[in-house]
């Protein structure tokens, strides 16, 4: 079972940091395209990638969780704090806004609420990124200590 965790973690952390990545740049297409049907269709899609993110992430967590053991030091530690951080982010940020952006395209509604919420997941979502690639690469390295 846990060489099938070291195998798998890895796997679904980086089609995690895959989605991200092709929110944000679906995001900032979508935007430049100027087409408000191209931004609701891309708000719309991203509420549905949501299904394959979360998980993804929450078996992420869970498997580092049962790789690293239940007192985690180092790295494994560093990475478990960063998971904390991407999973509240995460939650109370992004999941609400990808729920409201997608709501208030479908109407067609772009005004500031629409903006402003948008960067504020733009924000988040860089974050989110950053620590995940942080993660995936701190991993690697605990991979390549073994």
């Amino acid at each position: 079972m846990q060489r099938l965790l070291h195998r798998i973690h890895p796997l679904l952390g980086g089609l995690a940091i895959l989605c991200i990545a092709s929110f944000m740049v679906s995001t900032i297409v979508a935007e430049l395209s100027g087409n408000l049907l191209t931004i609701a269709a891309t708000k719309h899609a991203i509420l549905w990638g949501l299904l394959v993110l979360v998980p993804c992430l929450a078996f992420t967590g869970l498997s580092g969780y049962q790789i690293a053991g239940k007192a985690p030091r180092g790295l494994a530690l560093t990475k478990f704090k960063r998971m904390r951080v991407i999973g509240s982010n995460g939650i109370c940020i992004l999941v609400p806004c990808a729920f409201f952006l997608a709501f208030q395209a479908s109407e067609l509604k772009f005004g500031w609420p629409f903006y402003g919420v948008q960067f504020l997941e733009l924000l988040a979502g860089s974050i989110n990124l950053v620590l995940l690639g942080m993660n995936f690469r701190d991993g690697l390295r605990m991979a390549w200590s073994r």
